[in-house]
């Protein structure tokens, strides 16, 4: 498949970058900074998130947006979700974002997200709100194949590459120890799996994974 991601640079873009490439696609980093791009089999495209346009992204099977929101401007977040949405209306180029677990519920009846809760941090939470609003723009949006991934509470990039996960919707999951973990390797893992076998077209899922 032919591959595009936003922020390719990033902590989470890097390790989704390197599992795209380990299957054997055609990976495209879409970056505002292609000197910070250090794969050679990545092929490059110098664009900024706010000036992505249909053209840019018709050609991809898949665009994967990993793009996180400067500290102090996390409206940003919700800002590019619409230049995307704006972009992906009425292609056939699925839109997967990799998301935050501070939107998932904690109840059963889905009126509390984790970040309404009393424990969650305060620094954390303007970027988790942003992402949950993006995330309900992306929901009453017509005529674009997203995918939104949450990953668990703890979301580690230090984590080992175990393999496998256990998925959920819109609720926070636990694993065996009854901890909401998941390793990026192991999410970059999930979102490659949902790249090449769709179960979740405009719906958010969540994924949770093991330490060892």
């Amino acid at each position: 498949m032919k591959i595009g991601i936003i922020g390719a640079t990033g902590k989470s873009g890097k390790l989704i970058t390197e599992e795209a490439l380990h299957r054997g696609h055609e990976v495209t980093a879409i970056v505002r900074s292609p000197e910070k791009v250090d794969n050679k089999d990545v092929d490059i495209v110098k664009k900024d998130i706010f000036d992505i346009k249909t053209e840019d992204i018709k050609d991809f099977d898949v665009v994967i947006n990993a793009y996180n929101s400067p500290q102090g401007e996390e409206h940003l977040h919700i800002d590019s979700h619409r230049v995307l949405i704006n972009a992906f209306r009425g292609t056939d180029t699925r839109l997967i974002v990799v998301g935050g677990a501070g939107s998932l519920y904690v109840d059963e009846d889905q009126t509390t997200h984790l970040y309404d809760t009393p424990d969650f941090p305060d620094f954390v939470y303007p970027l988790a709100s942003s992402m949950g609003k993006a995330l309900d723009e992306l929901k009453q949006t017509k005529d674009v194949k997203w995918t939104h991934l949450s990953p668990a509470a703890v979301f580690d990039p230090e984590g080992k590459r175990t393999g496998s996960y256990q998925k959920g919707k819109e609720n926070v999951i636990t694993n065996k120890a009854g901890e909401s973990y998941i390793s990026y390797a192991d999410y970059a893992i999930a979102i490659l799996d949902e790249s090449e076998n769709p179960e979740h077209i405009e719906e958010r899922f969540t994924v949770v994974g093991e330490k060892e």
